[in-house]
C-alpha cells in the first residue's frame, strides 16, 4: 500500500513539529542565566530550569555565570607619591547581578573588570606614601572596592571584594628600611632609658624631700617640747621654786660633762673644776629629791614649811 502526498506531508509536517519542540525546549543550568533574543534584540532571561521558547524567531543570546568569580590581577609597578617604585599584584572577586547588562552593557565583562581594577589600584596605591602603602592595606582595600563597584555598577555586576596579595618595593628599598627600623628602635630605647632615670630621679628627689621633711618635724617637736619644759621650769621660778631651778641647772651640767665624756677625738678630758663639784651637784640633786617626794605621813606628802634644800658649790 503506497503513501499518497497528502499521507506524505502530513508525516513531515509532524517532523518538523517535533524537531520544532526539541529545539523550543532549553534547560538551564543552576547558577547561569540566559538571555533570549528575537530578531537580535533582547527580549527576556531564562532562568534556571526548564523553559521553552520560539526557536523560529527566538535563539539564545548570552549564557551568563551568576555565581561569584574571581579574577586574578597580575603585577604590575606603581609609582608612589614619594617617587618609590613597587611592584603590586592582587586579585578581585565579582558577581552578575543582571544578566542582561552584563551580556549587553560592556563587552568582554573580564576584560573590562581587570584593566578598571588596574587603573584603580593605581590612582589610589599613587596617591599615596610607601609607608602608608605598607601598613593601611586594609584602608587600601577598603577604598578600591567602593570605587571598583562603583564603577562597575551599570554592568549589572556587584564587586564583593578586591585584595592586594603582594606589596614588593625594590631590594634596596627595603634594605634601607631596615636600618631605619634599626635607628628608630634604638632611638625608642635611648628615650625609655632617659625617661626611666628621669622617673627614678624624682623619685629620689621627693624620698630626700619627704626625709627633710620629716627631720624638720622632729625637730619642731622636739623645740616645742624644750620650748614646754623651759616654760614649766620658768613659771616655777617666777613662783619662786628654788628646787626646780636647782634641778635645772644640775641637769644641763650633768648633760654638758656627757657630751664631753663621750667625744671620740679626745682620749683625755680636762677638767677647770674639781671633781668633787660634779659629786657636789649630784649631792644636791639627791638632797632635792628627798626634800620633794619624802613626807612624814604614811601617804608620803611632802613636810609643811620645810627648809628648802641649798645647792651646794665649790670653787674651781
Amino acid at each position: 500500500m503506497g503513501f499518497s502526498g497528502f499521507d506524505i506531508a502530513i508525516l513531515v509536517l509532524v517532523f518538523l513539529v517535533i524537531i520544532l519542540l526539541f529545539k523550543g525546549i532549553r534547560t538551564v543550568p543552576q547558577g547561569y542565566n540566559y538571555t533570549v533574543e528575537r530578531f537580535g534584540r533582547y527580549t527576556k532571561t531564562l532562568t534556571p530550569g526548564l523553559n521553552i521558547i520560539n526557536p523560529i524567531f527566538e535563539r539564545v543570546g548570552a549564557k551568563m555565570n551568576m555565581m561569584e568569580q574571581v579574577l586574578d590581577v597580575p603585577t604590575q609597578e606603581i609609582i608612589t607619591r614619594d617617587n618609590a617604585i613597587v611592584g603590586v599584584d592582587g586579585v578581585a572577586f565579582y558577581q552578575v547581578l543582571n544578566a542582561a547588562q552584563a551580556a549587553y552593557q560592556v563587552a568582554g565583562l573580564q576584560n573590562a573588570i581587570l584593566n578598571l581594577t588596574m587603573t584603580n589600584i593605581r590612582t589610589v596605591m599613587g596617591s599615596m606614601d610607601l609607608d602608608e602603602l605598607l601598613s593601611n592595606r586594609d584602608a587600601i582595600n577598603e577604598r578600591l572596592l567602593r570605587v571598583v563597584d562603583e564603577a562597575a555598577h551599570p554592568w549589572g555586576i556587584k564587586i564583593t571584594r578586591v585584595e592586594i596579595k603582594d606589596i614588593n618595593p625594590p631590594a634596596n628599598l627595603v634594605e634601607s628600611m631596615g636600618r631605619q627600623m634599626m635607628a628608630e628602635r634604638d632611638k625608642r630605647a635611648q628615650i625609655l632609658a632617659a625617661e626611666g632615670l628621669k622617673q627614678s630621679q624624682i623619685l629620689e628627689a621627693e624620698g630626700r624631700r619627704e626625709a627633710a621633711f620629716r627631720d624638720a618635724e622632729a625637730r619642731e617637736r622636739s623645740a616645742e617640747a624644750e620650748a614646754k619644759a623651759t616654760q614649766v621650769v620658768s613659771e616655777a621660778i617666777a613662783k619662786g621654786d628654788v628646787q626646780a631651778i636647782n634641778y635645772f641647772v644640775a641637769q644641763k651640767y650633768t648633760e654638758a660633762l656627757a657630751k664631753i665624756g663621750s667625744s671620740s677625738n679626745n682620749k683625755i678630758v680636762l677638767m677647770p673644776f674639781e671633781a668633787s663639784s660634779l659629786i657636789g651637784s649630784l649631792g644636791g640633786i639627791g638632797e632635792i629629791a628627798r626634800e620633794v617626794f619624802k613626807g612624814d605621813g604614811p601617804s608620803g606628802t611632802p613636810r609643811q614649811g620645810s627648809r628648802p634644800p641649798v645647792v651646794r658649790q665649790t670653787d674651781s
